[in-house]
C-alpha cells in the first residue's frame, strides 16, 4: 500500500511538472504568415463590374434559379437604374412581391470586370482579395453551384463555345475536365491578382450543390440506376409499385439546394473523392505550380458540414500549398466556435462577432449600447478564445453580402441589436420589415462609418471590406446589400422608389462618396506603412467609460502606435505617456506633436479618433 501511494505521488508530481512545463511552453501557430498583414476586399462578382457586355446571359441561363416560375419577360437590367423601380419589361411578370423581382435580375457583373478593376483595388490599398462563388451555377449569387471544376461560362469570354465542351465531359473523370475559356479567365485573374502584389481566395460551397448540378440531374433522370445515387440525401425513389415519389433534403428546406449526403464522419465518398479532385485543379492549375492557384479558401456554412470532412480536406490543401488560408463562414459564439479553428480544420473566421461587438459599441444606443470597457472585455474573448495566430489572421468584417450595409446598419442603429443574429437577420429585410429605413446615410451616419474604419484598420486582425462600401453604398439585408457597384464612370438614377416599387420619396443621389473613399484610402495606408498594426501586437491603454474613450497600442520592434477612440458627441483631451522619440504625428489629421517630458496630449474631435506614431524629422 506504501508503495502504491510513493507511485501515485510520483506520478502526480511528474502530471503537474508537466503541466507546467506546457503552461510555460508557447503552443505553435498553425495560420499562415501573410495572412496577418492582409487587408481584404470582397467582391460580389455579379455586382462588381460588367467588363464584357458580350457575355452576359440570356434567359434560359437562370433557369432553375429562384424564383422558380420562368419569366414572361426578361432581359439584363440596367446597370444604373433607381433600385427598387420596376422596369418594363418586370412589369410583364407575375412575380409575387419586389424581392422576387430583384432575384430575377442580372446584371452582367464578370471576370473580366474584376481584372479591369485591380489598379482600383490597388489604389485602395487592398493586398487580398475574397470572391463569392464564381463557379457554374444559374443564381446570380452561385451558391447553387452546377459544378466545381467550372467558373460560371457567363463569367468568362465565351459562354456557348464553353457549355459546348462541357457537354462531352465525364465528371467523374478529372483527366476528362476540359478547361474552358471561362476557367482561362480565372486563371488569368489569379496570375494578374499575384502580380500586382495581391493574394485572392476562392468560395467553397461543399454542403449542398443545386439542382442544375451535373450530379442532381442525373440523379432526377436515372433515380437509383445513377453512379450519384450516393451523393445527396434522397428521403424517397420515384416507384410506382410502393406509391412514392422521388424526394431529398434541402438545405434548410431550400429545395433549389439539395444537400451533399453524409455520415458522422464527413462527406460520402462521391461527393468527397470530387470536390478534392476540384480544389486540386484550382490550387495547382495544369501542374503549372501553386504560384498559378488561388492561394486559400473561404468556406460557405463551414458549420453544417461534419468535422471528419473538415480535418481531411485540410490535410489535402496543406499537401499542395503548406501557405494556403482557410477561413470558415461559422456565424456562432466564440465558445461554439472553437472546435474549428483548433489548428486541424480552419485558420480563421469571418469574425461576425468582431462586427457585432463594434455595432453595439459605436452604433447602438442604449440599452444595446456597449460601454468602453464593457467592448474592451468583449474583445479580449475573441482574442483569447482562440489558439495563438487565429485573432491576427480572421476577417474582421462589419457587413457581408449576408448582412445589411454599413451605412444602412447605421442608419437603423435604433432598430434592434445586430449581434442578436437570428432576430436582427429578419429585421435587416427591408420587403419584411416596414421600418428599415431605405434611404441613403447622411453625413451624420457616415461620419461614424469612418470612426469605425478608423477602429477596423487600426485593431489585430485581418480588416475586410465589403464591396463598395468605401464609396457610401447602402441597403439592406439580402437582397439590397447585393446592389451593383458605384463607379465614377458611371450615371446612375437617383433613388426615388420604395421598397414596394411603387412609393416615392425625395431623390437620393446615387454617386461615389469622394470624402469616404478618400478615408477608406487614408485609413489603409496608414495600416499598410506600419508593421505594428499588420503583425503588431495588442494592449488596451484606457477605457474611459464616462468619455466614451477607448485607447490602445500596437507594438512591433521600435513600431509602436497608439489609437484614440472619441466614442462621445463631445471633443476629448488625452494624455500619451512614456514616449521614446522628440516628434510625433497623427497619422489622421497630419497633426504633429512634441513631447514634454515624454508625454503629448491630444485633443480627439467628437466621433472621430487618432492614431499615435513616431514622425520622421
Amino acid at each position: 500500500m506504501r508503495t502504491f501511494c510513493l507511485v501515485t505521488l510520483l506520478i502526480g508530481a511528474c502530471l503537474a511538472l508537466a503541466s507546467r512545463v506546457n503552461a510555460a511552453t508557447p503552443q505553435p501557430e498553425f495560420v499562415p504568415e501573410w495572412a496577418k498583414s492582409v487587408v481584404w476586399y470582397q467582391i460580389f462578382p455579379e455586382r462588381f463590374r460588367d467588363g464584357d457586355p458580350s457575355n452576359n446571359p440570356h434567359v434560359e441561363d437562370i433557369a432553375g434559379a429562384y424564383p422558380d416560375e420562368p419569366p414572361s419577360s426578361w432581359q439584363i437590367h440596367p446597370w444604373g437604374s433607381d433600385w427598387y423601380e420596376l422596369q418594363n419589361y418586370e412589369k410583364q411578370n407575375h412575380d409575387k412581391d419586389s424581392g422576387d423581382h430583384i432575384q430575377r435580375r442580372r446584371y452582367g457583373g464578370d471576370l473580366q470586370g474584376i481584372i479591369d478593376e485591380l489598379p482600383y483595388l490597388k489604389k485602395l490599398g487592398i493586398t487580398a482579395i475574397y470572391l463569392n462563388p464564381i463557379f457554374d451555377a444559374p443564381s446570380l449569387h452561385k451558391y447553387d453551384a452546377a459544378s466545381y471544376h467550372h467558373v460560371d461560362p457567363n463569367f468568362g469570354p465565351d459562354p456557348v463555345g464553353d457549355r459546348a465542351l462541357m457537354a462531352h465531359e465525364d465528371p467523374l473523370n478529372p483527366q476528362s475536365w476540359v478547361w474552358t475559356r471561362a476557367d482561362e479567365l480565372a486563371l488569368k485573374l489569379i496570375d494578374e491578382v499575384h502580380a500586382a502584389g495581391m493574394r485572392i481566395i476562392f468560395d467553397g460551397v461543399f454542403n449542398h450543390m443545386g439542382v442544375k448540378s451535373f450530379a442532381f440531374r442525373d440523379l432526377v433522370k436515372n433515380q437509383q440506376a445513377s453512379p450519384y445515387r450516393n451523393w445527396f440525401k434522397v428521403n424517397s425513389w420515384n416507384d410506382p409499385a410502393k406509391g412514392t415519389v422521388f424526394d431529398y433534403k434541402g438545405w434548410f428546406g431550400v429545395k433549389t439546394l439539395p444537400e451533399l449526403a453524409r455520415d458522422d464522419h464527413g462527406l460520402l465518398a462521391g461527393p468527397r473523392d470530387y470536390i478534392f479532385n476540384a480544389t486540386r485543379r484550382w490550387m495547382n492549375p495544369k501542374g503549372r505550380g501553386i504560384e498559378h492557384g488561388v492561394d486559400g479558401w473561404r468556406l460557405d456554412v463551414a458549420y453544417c458540414v461534419p468535422h471528419g470532412f473538415w480535418k481531411a480536406w485540410r490535410k489535402e490543401v496543406r499537401s499542395i500549398n503548406p501557405n494556403a488560408y482557410l477561413s470558415a463562414e461559422l456565424v456562432l459564439p466564440y465558445d461554439d466556435a472553437k472546435p474549428y479553428l483548433k489548428g486541424d480544420e480552419f485558420d480563421g473566421e469571418m469574425n461576425y462577432n468582431f462586427g457585432q461587438a463594434c455595432a453595439q459599441f459605436f452604433f447602438h444606443p442604449a440599452p444595446v449600447r456597449l460601454s468602453a470597457s464593457a467592448f474592451d472585455k468583449k474583445l479580449q474573448r475573441l482574442r483569447e478564445a482562440y489558439p495563438p495566430g487565429v485573432a491576427a489572421v480572421t476577417m474582421n468584417l462589419i457587413d457581408s453580402h449576408d448582412t445589411g450595409r454599413v451605412g444602412s446598419l447605421i442608419l437603423n442603429r435604433q432598430l434592434g441589436d445586430f449581434g442578436k443574429w437570428a432576430e436582427y437577420f429578419q429585421l435587416s429585410i427591408p420587403s419584411k420589415n416596414p421600418s428599415y429605413n431605405t434611404r441613403r446615410p447622411g453625413d451624420a451616419e457616415i461620419a461614424l462609418q469612418k470612426l469605425f474604419v478608423i477602429f477596423q484598420m487600426t485593431y489585430l486582425g485581418a480588416p475586410m471590406v465589403y464591396y463598395g462600401d468605401e464609396v457610401g453604398m447602402w441597403g439592406g439585408n439580402d437582397p439590397d446589400c447585393r446592389k451593383p457597384m458605384i463607379w465614377a464612370d458611371r450615371t446612375y438614377a437617383d433613388e426615388v422608389y420604395g421598397v414596394n416599387g411603387t412609393t416615392t420619396h425625395a431623390p437620393d443621389k446615387v454617386s461615389v462618396r469622394e470624402d469616404l473613399l478618400a478615408h477608406y484610402q487614408l485609413m489603409i495606408a496608414i495600416r499598410n506603412r506600419h508593421p505594428a498594426l499588420l503583425r503588431g501586437e495588442y494592449r488596451t491603454l484606457s477605457t474611459d467609460n464616462a468619455r466614451g474613450l477607448f485607447v490602445f497600442e500596437r507594438t512591433y520592434g521600435t513600431d509602436r502606435v497608439v489609437v484614440i477612440l472619441n466614442n462621445s458627441g463631445e471633443s476629448v483631451d488625452y494624455q500619451v505617456k512614456d514616449l521614446s522619440s522628440t516628434r510625433y504625428r497623427d497619422e489622421v489629421s497630419g497633426a504633429i506633436y512634441t513631447p514634454t517630458k515624454r508625454n503629448v496630449s491630444v485633443t480627439v474631435p467628437a466621433h472621430w479618433g487618432a492614431v499615435l506614431a513616431e514622425a520622421s524629422p
